[in-house]
């Protein structure tokens, strides 16, 4: 399968997915009034979808695979924020589990195809 277009990479599609959780979540409760961390894990989502989608419109595939190594630090910083979000009981268990699982997701795939764009 050819790519034609950054929305249809998997991992591009599971990170927005993972922003539009993490923006609802950051607006509700105690989460919404910590500004400095709301924000943060807002812009880490964020800039997971966006080095995807600026790294496929490279000639390259070393330079694409830098760009997904960068998003996927970004799902790490976003996982880590998940921890302090955790620590501070923004968020009830049922909805942290969902962001961590979402995140490891997209960890998981960025791995799996960085693997397979070294590979080919």
């Amino acid at each position: 399968m050819v790519i034609k277009r950054f929305e249809e990479i998997h991992s591009w599609q599971k990170a927005r997915e993972l922003t539009k959780t993490i923006y609802t979540a950051s607006c509700r409760g105690k989460f919404s009034k910590d500004f400095g961390l709301s924000d943060q894990i807002r812009r880490a989502s964020v800039s997971i979808m966006s080095d995807i989608a600026e790294g496929f419109s490279r000639n390259s595939t070393k330079d694409f695979t830098r760009f997904l190594r960068i998003a996927q630090g970004s799902a790490y910083e976003v996982q880590s924020i998940l921890y302090v979000v955790g620590d501070l009981n923004y968020l009830e268990d049922p909805e942290l589990k969902e962001l961590n699982d979402l995140v490891s997701d997209v960890v998981n795939l960025l791995g799996g195809f960085i693997r397979h764009l070294q590979t080919s």
